[in-house]
């Protein structure tokens, strides 16, 4: 599967060549239109396109690198599935911080980034050797870009980079990734959740069958001390309700 979506990028990337980007507000993630107006493809379209040569060999660089080793360990079907879920996720992250613009969106870098989360995290301590010279863990090296996919976007000096796409392939790996874990999560806490709202259930009844009995009682000592005569029409009726429920029992 990592061959194949190098092959497809490339012929992609000489189609685009050829037809001198005509379709690039086609096929081309424009946040505007993508929802607005209904295109939805956009969200896997666009990682097909690249907005030049070295852009396109990074990205396949970095898929061949470290996707063809992600493959190998989980199976094509499964990493396949994984590279569109990194892939659509960080387009529709772009979306969402830029759902107006219609500037394209393009690239595969979102599940590159995402790809490379799945590198750090399965291999973590596995070097990498940054700029080809610096050896560092997989698992740091995987930070570093985050931070300074962060940094940039905090950074005054706008570039042409869509770095919350490249954000978004690293939050929805991490998401797949965790998904058991955060699945069990979301139901122990919708059980303690739920749990406690009975438990309240139960205690505001017993609170309130204990005041109902005190009045009951005071209601008797009364009786007993007054005769039945020196009740009032409530308390009478509090009585009749109390001895109703007790014959229903």
């Amino acid at each position: 599967m990592t061959k194949k979506l190098i092959i497809i990028n490339a012929v992609v990337f000489v189609l685009q060549v050829l037809f001198l980007n005509r379709f690039l507000g086609y096929l081309g993630l424009v946040p505007a239109y993508a929802v607005g107006k209904g295109m939805l493809w956009q969200f896997v379209t666009y990682m097909f396109l690249h907005g030049s040569f070295l852009h396109l060999l990074f990205n396949m660089f970095v898929l061949w690198m470290f996707g063809s080793e992600i493959e190998r360990y989980w199976g094509s079907s499964e990493f396949l599935k994984y590279y569109f879920f990194t892939g659509i996720g960080a387009g529709i992250t772009n979306w969402a911080f830029n759902y107006s613009s219609i500037i394209p969106t393009i690239g595969a870098s979102g599940a590159i980034f995402g790809i490379l989360l799945a590198y750090g995290m399965a291999f973590p301590d596995r070097p990498v050797y940054l700029y080809f010279l610096i050896p560092i863990r997989a698992k740091y090296f995987v930070m570093i870009l985050g931070a300074i996919e962060l940094l940039a976007i905090a950074s005054p000096r706008g570039d042409n980079i869509a770095r919350f796409a490249h954000l978004g392939g690293l939050l929805f790996g991490y998401l797949y990734l965790k998904r058991e874990r955060l699945v069990l999560e979301v139901r122990r806490r919708w059980a303690q959740s739920t749990r406690q709202k009975r438990l309240k259930v139960v205690k505001l009844r017993e609170e309130k069958e204990t005041r109902e009995k005190e009045r009951i009682d005071a209601i008797l000592d009364k009786i007993s001390k007054e005769g039945v005569d020196s009740l009032t029409d409530e308390e009478k009726d509090i009585l009749t309700r109390a001895s109703r429920r007790k014959e229903w029992h």
